[in-house]
């Protein structure tokens, strides 16, 4: 079978075709020739020589060249297999005639696909009796109660990615039962009730829209702030004044339950985030704290243990840099006060309600004054755990001397 070509180019042959062998044959035949005439230079005075000679070389050319098909457009057989190729023109020559054709194959798989009206699909759950054909494989297999379990096991934000995937899907991430238990699980501090009175006054009863515009925390990775300050150094013969820039950092890990960890450490993200993630025994320096969300607001307060107990109380303001990303916490305050014995010996969610309404400079040891640090404030920025590793956080101070949350 031949390839369908564009209008004026040639068109050339499979090498598995019965022409393209004949005109091997043909060559060979006339090479046999011209070593016969080398050979015995006697037969160049016999009567068929040249006819011979002059039909061997018409025969090469008329083999393998088809003839010009003039008026075609480009089309595809239904029995090929999908190759097309790019086919330069071919050009005159003094001697042979015509010189050779180079061209370039293609797959093109997606040509199959040309004259296929695709149809909208009905959404899951749907109640239509005469359903569309869908013409993907994977729909044809897969029930549509089945691909709504694979989706009620998918985390919010592997749903918001799955509904990209084609108009099906998009439709079947949209169930409200889907939605209203990622709300459920974000803000089950809050109550069923609660939820439920929030969803029909804020939102008009959807909860993919209270997912979407209702201020809350992320579970399913870090938030992580880069603070640097300079520090003098020691000087040497008096002739130089070096400084030193040091860099930390604080990771802050939300549970939905109203729980947190948080750590300070000097130490890059990724050799951080597997002790915050549950990937070692003991972590080293990690403190448990309670926090409250009210609206775009978040207090927490952390338990400091020693001979002298500290009380670390932070106050965070939520916010996006677009729509539902909830990536930023802004560092409103950062308290540290001194706790009497009766308070040490409570629990963390009594000690964040007692804590909850002490003023700025409240201290309940005399021998710890409550300090307000204006310092290492900086905005944490949002990490999820599949981006740990490749995230510029874990650049080095030289190659990163600032960091712009935004």
């Amino acid at each position: 079978e031949g390839i369908v070509r564009p209008h004026g180019t040639q068109m050339v042959a499979p090498l598995h075709s019965p022409g393209v062998l004949l005109f091997h044959l043909v060559l060979s035949l006339s090479v046999c020739v011209v070593l016969s005439l080398l050979i015995n230079p006697e037969l160049c005075s016999s009567p068929w020589m040249r006819p011979t000679f002059r039909f061997c070389l018409q025969l090469q050319r008329n083999l393998f060249f088809f003839p010009r098909w003039n008026g075609m457009h480009m089309a595809m057989h239904e029995r090929t297999t999908k190759v097309m190729a790019l086919v330069l023109p071919v050009q005159p020559s003094s001697t042979m005639g015509w010189k050779g054709v180079q061209y370039l194959q293609m797959e093109r798989p997606w040509l199959s696909l040309y004259g296929t009206r695709i149809r909208p699909v009905s959404p899951v759950g749907s109640l239509s009796s005469n359903p569309p054909v869908d013409p993907a494989l994977i729909h044809r297999a897969l029930p549509d109660e089945l691909l709504y379990e694979v989706f009620a096991h998918m985390a919010p934000y592997t749903l918001g990615r799955a509904a990209c995937v084609c108009r099906k899907w998009q439709y079947g991430t949209r169930s409200p039962a889907l939605w209203r238990n990622a709300c459920m699980k974000t803000w089950q501090t809050s109550g069923a009730e609660e939820n439920e009175r929030i969803v029909w006054s804020c939102y008009g009863g959807s909860w993919r829209r209270m997912w979407r515009d209702r201020p809350r925390l992320r579970f399913d990775g870090l938030y992580v702030s880069r603070n640097t300050y300079i520090r003098a150094g020691i000087s040497e013969w008096k002739v130089t004044n070096p400084v030193h820039l040091v860099c930390y950092y604080r990771y802050t890990r939300f549970y939905p339950s109203g729980r947190f960890l948080y750590k300070v450490s000097s130490s890059k993200l990724k050799e951080v985030a597997p002790s915050l993630h549950g990937r070692v025994s003991k972590p080293d320096a990690v403190y448990n704290g309670c926090y409250i969300v009210s609206h775009d607001q978040v207090k927490a307060a952390i338990l400091y243990p020693g001979l002298r107990p500290t009380v670390l109380r932070i106050q965070f303001r939520i916010r996006g840099t677009v729509p539902g990303a909830n990536n930023r916490l802004d560092m409103v305050s950062l308290v540290t006060s001194g706790l009497n014995e009766a308070e040490v010996n409570c629990h963390a969610e009594e000690l964040l309600r007692t804590v909850e309404d002490w003023e700025e400079n409240e201290t309940h040891n005399p021998d710890v004054p409550a300090v307000s640090h204006r310092r290492g404030l900086s905005s944490l920025v949002f990490v999820p755990f599949e981006e740990v590793e490749t995230s510029e956080l874990n650049l080095p101070v030289e190659r990163m001397d600032f960091f712009v949350p935004g």
